[in-house]
């Protein structure tokens, strides 16, 4: 088993790559490769064909995964210096 810096329910910002300054919750950590999924980040489209719970089909959108090497604890980057560089940028 291994150990991360994250877990399930943590509030956690992007650091680096595409999603960079996007935060999020933790929906759930996908230990195999290294990644988890983060609430409103790396948003992908699945085409849903028809269904009982869809008579058309559907477009839906759910959350990609986003390497942990990527994000950051909320608590710890508020800390940090990194919050302080980025507030005049905005």
């Amino acid at each position: 088993m291994q150990k991360f810096h994250v877990k399930r329910g943590d509030q956690v910002v992007v650091i680096a790559g595409a999603h960079k300054g996007k935060s999020g919750k933790v929906l759930e950590i996908l230990a195999g490769s290294q990644r988890a999924r983060v609430e409103g980040v790396a948003m992908i489209k699945r085409h849903l064909k028809k269904s009982q719970e869809h008579p058309q089909g559907t477009i839906a959108e759910r959350e990609g995964s986003v390497h942990l090497s990527n994000l950051m604890l909320q608590a710890n980057f508020d800390a940090s210096g990194r919050r302080k560089a980025a507030a005049p940028a905005a």
